[in-house]
């Protein structure tokens, strides 16, 4: 009898973890919509862009803890084909990673992904100077969708249909640099890999305590980034931040800490500035350090949390920029306490910084 229910148990636990475990899909989208412009000198940047969106997804069915805390998510890779349609910009293309959540009994599908872009006619002084969005070719690329989807419509074939805003940028690794952001209505199909399995609808009951006392982190990031002068050169920035942070639950938790900002561009912009324009009567020795306190949130998903940020400059000797900034990223967790990063570093839509961080969480 023994061993009858040992074999029964070991058979049992062989079905449940092939019926949880990942299974493959795609998505092929088709868009069209327009850029925004967020300045007064992207206006002739305007267009009607289109292009193409593949995902390459694991469909997630509670093999692991958060898959069943976030409702199923899919994760996977991305390729995404943009063609502005404008003279200046050029065509774009991206890779990368991204995570699909779902929401109203998995017909409301939340797209977050973040890869790296390339683009096909970036700013050049003689050849296209009116492209002040993309200074570079290589580029940072940041998409958010919101998306009606039925999977299954004809046996594993489904629909979905919805908005995309996309996001291309270089992060002032080199001017001229806006970035452009656009807004377009998607319409795709979907193909599921696998045999429809069925999914325990919003069980996202956990039963462990994660709630944790507040926690000391400190934060190094760097990079380089250039100044708002085109050609001016390219310098490293050290950005290194202090802050506590509570988490109170399985996804969330809120930040508060102080940062200093030594960023080698401005140093050289300041010498710039009061060489080319004397009679702004800037000091060439002002000092270009600046001090921060900010306030922020963090959303745990797995060994991956997306982390935004609101901050105020305290000290800011040279006012060029506004006092106010904000950051958004990604953080991987290699254990409890040492984490690596990276983040886009802006004043509302002026993309200050790519950082890339390496942390420690006591």
């Amino acid at each position: 009898m023994g061993k009858f229910y040992s074999m029964f148990l070991l058979l049992s636990l062989a079905v449940f973890g092939q019926e949880n475990k990942d299974t493959n899909a795609i998505e092929v989208s088709l868009f069209h919509g327009n850029v925004i412009p967020h300045t007064s000198d992207l206006y002739h940047l305007q267009g009607h862009p289109d292009g193409l969106f593949v995902s390459l997804i694991k469909q997630t069915h509670g093999k692991d803890e958060w898959q069943t805390a976030y409702n199923f998510p899919d994760y996977g890779v991305y390729f995404q084909y943009q063609n502005y349609n404008n003279n200046f910009l050029g065509k774009c293309y991206a890779v990368g990673a991204l995570y699909n959540f779902y929401f109203f009994k998995r017909h409301l599908e939340l797209k977050v992904s973040q890869g790296i872009g390339y683009a096909t006619n970036p700013y050049d002084k003689v050849e296209n100077n009116k492209n002040k969005a993309f200074g570079s070719s290589l580029m940072s690329n940041t998409n958010f969708g919101l998306l009606y989807k039925k999977e299954h419509l004809i046996d594993n074939l489904g629909i979905q249909a919805g908005v995309l805003f996309t996001h291309f940028s270089n992060g002032r690794t080199k001017t001229p640099n806006s970035g452009i952001n656009t807004f377009l209505v998607s319409l795709g199909l979907n193909y599921d890999f696998t045999n429809k399995e069925k999914r325990s609808i919003d069980t996202t009951f956990v039963k462990k305590n994660y709630s944790e006392p507040i926690k000391y982190n400190f934060i190094l990031r760097s990079g380089y980034n250039e100044s708002a002068i085109i050609g001016s050169g390219q310098y490293p920035f050290y950005h290194a931040s202090f802050f506590v942070d509570k988490r109170f639950n399985r996804k969330s938790a809120l930040q508060f800490g102080t940062e200093l900002f030594l960023t080698n561009s401005i140093k050289d912009y300041i010498k710039y500035m009061s060489n080319a324009y004397p009679e702004l009567n800037i000091d060439p020795n002002t000092d270009y350090k600046r001090v921060g306190l900010f306030t922020g949130y963090e959303l745990f998903v797995n060994k991956i949390s997306l982390e935004a940020q609101v901050g105020y400059y305290i000290y800011r000797p040279f006012k060029d920029d506004l006092i106010v900034y904000d950051r958004i990223g990604f953080k991987y967790h290699f254990n409890p306490k040492i984490y690596t990063s990276f983040s886009v570093k802006t004043h509302l839509f002026y993309a200050e910084a790519l950082e890339f961080g390496v942390g420690v969480r006591l």
